[in-house]
This record gives structure tokens, sequence and C-alpha cells, in this order.
């Protein structure tokens, strides 16, 4: 075997995919396995620890039959990730204490409440508001409502986790308990200043230190891998939070760059000079640590956007939902109207209102289910423009342009409603798994096969552009609809307190 290959795993909600990436940057293979959400009838999102790692052993060993087939060499292991779900497992048998909660689960909202008065303090030290997406305030509902759990901290056999320290653990054969910055600054306890965890926070929250995971720079030795076929020895050279690496990916990496991933949910970035000043609408995150080099960002992050349209499609009863409410979307021009504000799981960036919930409004007698479709569709552009217009407001620059990547940018049409809607021009990059091309190329340039940033600007710039065509009326129109419609999600839930 001669050819080098980076094998890129990215782990998401819905499916784990394995990309192989080549010294040109570029993937030469692709596949992915499909993973359940677990919802309870308390309303929580979980997912099955064993299940994410079996999908993982099930594309990784696709990729290494690949490479066997071409002759070619796997050299690292790269991760990207979904971002905040929390796992514990035992620190001695590394089996899970409990079903990972996922990101979008919403049960520590009591204990966010509780939290309320030291809101300020939580976001000047941690970047973050106090919100149920945070990965502390799910670790302490765990610690407080699950025995085995709390028999493991005290007999400090326990291991916090999200999902990049959850794999770093089962790649090493148990032997690693680490984390990035990246998914460090998602959990409302790292420190932006210091870079380290925050005690105070970690007593606050009642999660004890000796549980969490060391923390490292975004590219780095991460351990080597144990026990898969074909890649004994493989050293894991990146972890990264797959919103950062899809940043990372679309190769543009001057202050000022702002981009927006479609999934399951939708995460929007722009990268700054500096740590950003304090604002209440946005998340001060890193966007990833290379070399002794931190990159600091603003992020806005919104529950429901794919999901939305997956949640549509199961309400009407469709076979295929997500493919058959685009489909149906296609065939009308607009929605005429209809404004659906998908706050099922709360209201993320730039509200941070999780007493929110979704409403449908504008509804009129001639409607049918496309026009629905059609409005769950807007709702995406909508909600990403809510956080684009507050990123220009904070950083007090107009963006040039909206660089976009995710599963939800195929659909020409929404991409052309985003470009339409925030009256910029809008980059669609011409590779759908961004995530785990940005964690491949963290991970070369560890290996050495790139040296400097400057190096990946050329790649990968090629995609699709869609200029902004709709009258400023209209757009004015539309969007203060939409605003209208937010406004009233909104005092509904006020009057319901």
């Amino acid at each position: 075997m001669s050819a080098g290959l980076i094998l890129a795993i990215d782990q998401g909600t819905t499916n784990t995919k394995a990309l192989l990436v080549d010294r040109s940057g570029s993937p030469v293979f692709r596949t992915s396995s499909a993973l359940g959400i677990i919802t309870t009838a308390e309303g929580h999102v979980e997912q099955n620890p064993t299940a994410i790692w079996d999908s993982v052993r099930s594309v990784s060993a696709a990729a290494v039959q690949h490479a066997t087939r071409v002759g070619a060499r796997i050299e690292a292991i790269a991760i990207s990730n979904q971002r905040e779900t929390a796992l514990a497992w035992r620190a001695s048998t590394g089996e899970p204490l409990a079903d990972a909660i996922g990101w979008q689960c919403a049960r520590s909202a009591r204990i966010c409440d509780r939290l309320a008065s030291k809101a300020v303090e939580i976001r000047d030290r941690t970047g973050l508001p106090l919100a149920p997406l945070l990965s502390a305030g799910k670790w302490a509902w765990l610690l407080e409502h699950n025995p085995a759990i709390q028999n493991a901290a005290r007999d400090s056999d326990l291991c916090f986790g999200t999902i990049d320290s959850w794999l770093v653990h089962k790649l090493t054969g148990a032997s690693r308990h680490a984390t990035d910055l990246t998914n460090a600054s998602r959990t409302g306890l790292l420190n932006l200043k210091t870079l380290d965890w925050d005690f105070d926070l970690l007593h606050l929250f009642g999660v004890p230190a000796a549980a969490m995971p060391e923390l490292k720079s975004t590219a780095g030795d991460f351990g080597t891998c144990h026990h898969l076929p074909g890649l004994g020895d493989v050293l894991i050279l990146a972890a990264v939070g797959d919103s950062h690496a899809a940043m990372f990916g679309h190769g543009h990496f001057a202050p000022g760059s702002v981009k927006a991933t479609y999934g399951t949910g939708s995460s929007l970035m722009a990268l700054t000079p500096g740590l950003p000043v304090e604002t209440p609408s946005l998340a001060r995150t890193i966007a990833w640590s290379v070399r002794g080099q931190t990159q600091f960002a603003l992020e806005g992050n919104i529950a429901m956007t794919g999901s939305a349209v997956q949640w549509l499609g199961e309400f009407l009863g469709l076979s295929d939902p997500a493919a058959s409410v685009a489909q149906l979307a296609s065939t009308i021009e607009n929605a005429t109207d209809i404004y659906f504000v998908p706050a099922m799981a709360g209201l993320g960036a730039p509200y941070w209102d999780a007493r929110a919930r979704g409403s449908v409004s504008g509804l009129r007698r001639h409607h049918r289910a496309a026009h629905l479709a059609r409005a769950t569709l807007d709702a995406i552009a909508y909600q990403v423009a809510d956080v684009f217009f507050a990123m220009q407001s904070t950083a007090g620059v107009s963006f040039d342009e909206l660089l976009v990547d995710g599963g939800g940018t195929r659909n020409s049409t929404l991409i052309q409603f985003q470009a339409d809607i925030i009256g910029c021009p809008v980059l669609r990059s011409g590779d759908e798994e961004l995530s785990a091309v940005g964690a491949a190329w963290l991970a070369g340039l560890e290996l050495g096969w790139w040296t400097s940033l400057s190096e990946l600007e050329s790649i990968g710039r090629n995609g699709d552009r869609f200029e902004p065509r709709m009258k400023a009326s209209e757009r004015k129109s539309l969007y203060d609809g939409w605003m209208g419609a937010v406004d009233g999600v909104r005092g509904m839930a006020r009057n319901e307190q």
C-alpha cells in the first residue's frame, strides 16, 4: 500500500458517516449508517450509546474495506460529531450508565430555572446562555435522577463526555478520556478566558471534575485506535464539533467569514478577530484550536430546521417524510401568508426562549398541505435570517456572503429563498459532507500533509452562488410577517407561565 488516506468519522444525530479523504483534500469514498432517536413519553430525546458505537464500527469497516481494495493506507482518523449530546459511562468497564441525552432534549429546563440567578456569570465565563441545550445541565439531571450514575460518581468510576469523548474512549480501547476545545466550549463548563474547565461552574452544576475529560487542541494526538480490524495503531489526530468542522471545511479562515449548516438543526458561525464581546442574543465559542492558536467565533444555534421538515412529513403520514414535504413544497410558488414557527423544542438563537412552542398562523380556507410544506421550508430560511441579522448587528459589519452547507442545501428553492430573505449572496458548498471534510483537513495539518491554513484556502472553493432576486419591499413584508408570528408564539408562552 502507498497512497495515504484519512478516515473521517462524522457522527451525527440521525446517521453516522465515514469519508476517506486523500492528499488533495477531497473525499474518495463515502458511506453512512442510519441511527434512531428515542423519544420518551415525557418528551425526552435520547440515543443509545451502544448503537452509536456500532454505527461507527460499521462505517469504519466499510472504509477499511475500500482502502484495502484500492491499495491505500489509512494514516489517521478524524472525528466530527453532533454537539451538546451528553453521555455517562463507567470508567473501569466502559459500560454506558444511561442513554445519551440528545442535544435537542429540554429536560434540564428546571435546572436552568433553578440557576437563573447565575445566568449572567455563566454567560460571562463560557460565552453561552443558560439554556437546556448545555451539556452541563444534562449531566446535572443525570446525577440527580440516575442512582447508577450517583454510585459511579461516589466510587470515582464515572466518565462524562460528549460524543467525541465517547468515540475516543471506545476507539482507544478505554485508554483515553479526552475532548477538544470546540466540543468543550459547548458544554457550559469551559472558561473561554482560561481555556480550562471552570471549577466554580462544575461546582454550581454539581458535576465532579474527576469525571470530565482531558482538554485537547482540535488537531492533536487523541490516542491510538485499538481493536478495529484494519485500523490498529492508527492515530486519532483530530476531534471537532460538526458545526466547527463545517466552518473549517469551507476554507474561509479570515475574520468576518460566516456560514450556516443545514441539518437536523442549524448552526451559524462567524469568525472574529479575538474573543468577542458579550452579547445576549448569540453565543461566543471556539471555532477551532490549531498549533497553539485559538480561533474564536460568534455562533447561533437553531433547534428545528431539517427536523421540522421531517416532523411535518410524519404528521401528514407521508411514507418518505422529508423528501415528500420537499416535493409538496415544490408544487407552489409561495406559502401565501402562512407562517410556521417550529418551536416544538423552544426557540434558540437569537431568542433563547425554551418555553416557546410551535405554531402555524395565517391559515385560510383555500390552503392545502403544499402551502404548509412550503411554509416549513421558508421557516428554515427565516430562522437562519434571524441569526444572520443578529450577527451583523453584533459584529457591526455587513457580511459579503453567506457560506452554506449540509443536507438541506440540496434544495435550491430553499437556498434561493435564503438569499432573497437576507438580501445577500449565498455560496453553496459543492460537498455536502463538509463536517467530515473539515475534520479530515485538521488531521491532515497534524500529519503534515498541509503546512498552513493558506494551503487549504485554495481547496474546495467549488460551489453554486445564489444572488438575491427579491424586491426590498417584498423582503420586508415577508420578514415583518415572520417576526409577527414569532412574537405571537413567545407571547403565548409568556401567558402560560
